[in-house]
């Protein structure tokens, strides 16, 4: 899996700069808000934010921190599903979509034994990553990915429930974000 790619795909459905009224996240370049910015220490203009502090930032907080590196190496559909979804809902989500998915998947835990949902990707995620696929097979990173998917549906619409001002980006988080 080629994390500058992923990046890439991100970054062309972000779009450079935006400060849509309804988004919480406030001004956001490259798809990166201003707070993750100044988390990271930028403190100029977000208009002016940089495209290589952009790709940093993705790589060490979405890719690398969260483990989603690690579990490219057994399922890369699913790992680059991960890293996106981290990106619009958080990297704690979306190991939580996974941990929720494998728990749900491993047959009453014959297959292996549940995990706990701490929405960190560990040893223990990966390792029942590993035996989900062992067990599964090629056709069960497809299934996995369809479940976290489905997970990942569910929230943007109860998002968009809950605070009526979303449903002006629900149907790009449908369209874009998940698929």
């Amino acid at each position: 899996m080629k994390i500058d790619k992923l990046i890439d795909d991100v970054i062309a459905i972000e779009g450079e700069y935006s400060n849509h009224p309804a988004d919480r996240g406030g001004p956001t370049r490259w798809g990166v808000t201003e707070a993750v910015a100044r988390r990271n220490g930028y403190i100029g203009e977000m208009r002016h934010f940089p495209y290589d502090q952009a790709v940093a930032i993705y790589k060490r907080n979405y890719w690398v921190r969260p483990g989603f590196d690690k579990v490219s190496s057994h399922a890369p559909r699913l790992a680059k599903e991960l890293f996106d979804t981290g990106i619009n809902m958080g990297p704690a989500a979306a190991a939580g979509f996974l941990q929720r998915a494998l728990n749900a998947l491993n047959r009453n835990a014959r297959d292996y034994a549940d995990i706990k949902i701490d929405r960190q990707i560990g040893p223990q995620t990966i390792g029942a990553l590993e035996q989900f696929m062992r067990k599964r097979g090629a056709s069960g990173e497809t299934v996995l990915l369809k479940a976290v998917e489905a997970l990942q549906g569910e929230r943007y619409i109860k998002l968009a429930e809950q605070r009526p001002a979303n449903e002006a980006f629900l149907y790009g988080w449908l369209a874009n974000r998940i698929g």
